[in-house]
């Protein structure tokens, strides 16, 4: 497509607004009456709300989108729709239908807009779940993702802030994604590194959440445009802390060389600042430093649960195709919050 070189300038769940700047702005929105069937809301920092509609029965619902991170219109679609997706299994939910959200230059070849959008469906059709319709606007860059809808038994739902002290701590997707696609903007990334983040990008985390139900799990989060660290800093919640194993965390291996030559981005530098200061590293190599900020699009679950159990998830987790491993564990709250060693 003669539009390609056009098409990507960086995008991904890099282009969120760092943390920080939202905690500010969502502090001051008006909340209005309180709600008790609203079971998780935005002030939880939770990858989707939760709203109770019967003792059996919640819905869950989560948005998300963003502006292109690779050239290919159709692998787009297919990240930017798992990703959106990844935020109903990280609550326990089932995907049921989703609603595309498209910004869209009209002086822009529409099969462009064509492939994204067929990306998506496939996605969501892989999902179990049903594209119901969506909203356009014209728009002087592309931007594309997904509102979607899912349910879940409120008696059953992972938050993300609610650990146990002596838990395990699972990772079921290596991280360094956003370094790599930054090292490849610039021609310096492999081909089989692009690749291969491509493939953990557009993998749902399905199964993974699926696994997830036959075990105790106390708490859930997708590791997306924070980084792991700084989602991790959520999962503690002020009333736990961490150790983090560094050696045993998944990591794609270029992007540890790509961060020893600066090739960063600037979302991993704002996590750093947003959630440096709960963090203390002890003898950690700068490169894995940086990856551990590295923003994610459409990351792995990061999962809480008890120690005794997390061998036989594990155990499931890699025999389903995925590159799971225990990274952690979760102790009483103290000082610093989050200790990688």
């Amino acid at each position: 497509m003669g539009e390609e070189k056009l098409f990507c300038k960086g995008g991904g769940c890099t282009a969120k607004l760092g943390a920080g700047i939202l905690s500010r702005i969502l502090e001051r929105i008006p909340r209005g009456a309180e709600d008790p069937d609203l079971l998780i809301g935005y002030d939880s920092h939770d990858d989707a709300a939760v709203y109770r509609l019967t003792d059996d029965l919640a819905f869950v619902q989560t948005l998300d989108f963003f502006p292109p991170l690779v050239e290919d219109p159709y692998t787009f679609g297919q990240i930017a729709a798992a990703n959106a997706l990844s935020d109903i299994y990280a609550m326990g939910g089932e995907v049921k239908t989703a609603l595309n959200i498209v910004c869209f230059p009209e002086t822009m070849d529409l099969n462009i807009l064509g492939e994204i959008m067929r990306g998506g469906a496939e996605k969501v059709i892989e999902a179990g779940g049903v594209l119901a319709g969506g909203h356009s606007i014209a728009d002087e860059s592309v931007k594309y993702g997904l509102s979607v809808t899912g349910v879940v038994n409120p008696r059953t739902v992972y938050a993300n802030d609610t650990p146990e002290s002596g838990d395990a701590l699972i990772l079921t997707k290596p991280l360094g994604v956003g370094i790599i696609l930054c090292a490849s903007r610039v021609g310096e990334a492999s081909e089989e590194a692009v690749a291969a983040a491509i493939q953990s990008m557009t993998t749902l985390n399905k199964s993974a959440a699926a696994l997830c139900r036959g075990y105790h799990v106390h708490a859930v989060t997708d590791v997306t445009g924070f980084s792991f660290l700084g989602h991790l800093h959520e999962m503690m919640h002020g009333t736990h802390s961490c150790e983090i194993f560094a050696s045993q965390v998944p990591v794609f291996p270029e992007a540890l060389r790509h961060a020893d030559e600066f090739l960063l981005t600037a979302a991993g530098q704002r996590n750093r600042n947003y959630v440096g200061d709960a963090v203390r590293f002890d003898g950690v190599p700068f490169s894995m430093e940086e990856v551990l900020f590295d923003p994610q699009t459409s990351g792995g679950l990061l999962i809480s649960l008890p120690e005794q159990e997390a061998p036989a998830l594990l155990k499931e987790l890699r025999e389903s195709g995925l590159p799971a491993a225990i990274v952690g564990r979760v102790t009483e709250a103290a000082a610093p919050e989050i200790l990688v060693k």
